[in-house]
């Protein structure tokens, strides 16, 4: 029974890498310090594999799972969307400008 048991816990692992990536329990609470040292942030629905929502926050390789309806959690994740948006575009100026310049010179 039990390699009975361990096949089938091998297979399940081998079809869902990501079963046990899910969080069990979020925080309601965070500490301003932890979230301006945010580097990414991800959003775990309660579908499929995982049971709960949250927002999994990555600060030098560790995660922490919190609440998804926390103001805090939710103005943070405004402001790195923000900041992804606009860093984006500045280097599409920056290159068009230079492009440009490029051009102006040749002729």
């Amino acid at each position: 029974i039990s390699v009975l048991f361990l096949t089938l816990l091998l297979l399940f692992l081998a079809l869902f890498p990501g079963a046990f990536d899910c969080c069990m329990k979020i925080s309601h609470e965070i500490p301003k310090g932890i979230l301006r040292r945010v580097e990414r942030f991800e959003i775990q629905k309660a579908d499929g594999l995982c049971h709960l929502e949250a927002v999994i926050l990555h600060i030098k390789g560790k995660k922490f799972c919190v609440n998804p309806w926390n103001r805090k959690v939710k103005k943070m994740m405004r402001k790195m969307k923000h900041k992804i948006h606009r860093s984006k575009s500045h280097v599409r100026k920056q290159r068009r400008t230079r492009m440009t310049k490029q051009k102006e010179q040749k002729q």
